[in-house]
């Protein structure tokens, strides 16, 4: 049924409009602030069909949240999420589509979306998803008062992600530890923290890269504090890496990311550990 609407979609002369899907659900870093953004973007600019799904009633709901079906159809997932408990049905929602080769994108605390009780039959997922999926489980980082100075790897320079951004810029996201990463992981992007709390490990540790899971292609960063999306090669990093998952051409400049309809989040909040 699938590939008969696309052939029709295709003698038409159309071409079908690829479906992103954000699950949202951080409780400190605004994500239901931005990845909205970024889907505005993404409808505006690159064609593309979006929707958000969210905790709720609020985004330190940890045990629900609401627009998951979307993930049945979607051709990208994009993950915010952090310690979250979800029920058997949603987090099936995820896992399906997970395990389903197809790509994904995740954003910083995704490396810990899960966190189940001990005694769990889902507790594996606390370490395991993130490892798996993603190339690493949630470690440390350097503390609220740090920040980043991210670096373009020399000999990666030229993989379509990196298109159009700076070989060299500062985030207000604070440095995650990250090595050594697991699987088929390729850095990208590696980080120093700035003002690191006790100046300990203070890098460098990579910020962003790619692998595979399942056959699917993964594109996943550490960055994403509310602020770091202000940054436009910041956008354009995350954007060129969705392209880039989806097998899309990524332009030789970046992807356009210019902000659709404005951004104004409120402050991230304080790290709990």
């Amino acid at each position: 049924m699938r590939r008969a609407v696309f052939l029709a979609v295709w003698l038409a002369g159309g071409v079908m409009a690829q479906q992103v899907v954000f699950v949202t659900g951080d409780d400190e870093y605004r994500s239901e602030y931005s990845m909205p953004m970024l889907a505005r973007i993404l409808e505006a600019k690159h064609g593309m069909k979006t929707s958000v799904a969210y905790a709720r009633p609020t985004p330190q709901s940890n045990t629900n949240i609401e627009g998951l079906e979307a993930l049945a159809t979607a051709d990208l997932a994009v993950l915010y999420l952090r310690w979250r408990e979800l029920p058997e049905e949603q987090l099936g929602r995820i896992l399906k589509y997970v395990e389903s080769g197809k790509p994904l994108v995740g954003l910083r605390t995704a490396t810990h979306s899960f966190r189940y009780p001990n005694g769990s039959p889902r507790e594996y997922l606390n370490d395991r998803f993130g490892i798996e999926v993603w190339g690493q489980k949630w470690i440390r980082h350097h503390g609220a008062q740090s920040s980043t100075d991210v670096t373009v790897i020399p000999e990666r320079a030229g993989h379509p992600v990196l298109r159009g951004v700076e070989k060299a810029f500062h985030a207000r996201s604070w440095l995650y530890v990250v090595e050594p990463l697991e699987g088929d992981a390729t850095p990208l992007l590696v980080g120093k923290s700035v003002n690191p709390a006790g100046g300990r490990d203070a890098g460098p540790q990579p910020v962003a890269w790619t692998k595979t899971h399942k056959g699917g292609r993964v594109f996943f960063t550490t960055l994403g504090h509310p602020e770091d999306f202000r940054v436009e090669g910041v956008r354009k990093l995350v954007i060129n890496g969705m392209l880039w998952a989806l097998g899309r051409d990524v332009p030789p400049g970046g992807a356009e990311a210019g902000i659709v309809g404005g951004y104004e989040p409120p402050a991230a909040g304080v790290p709990k550990r």
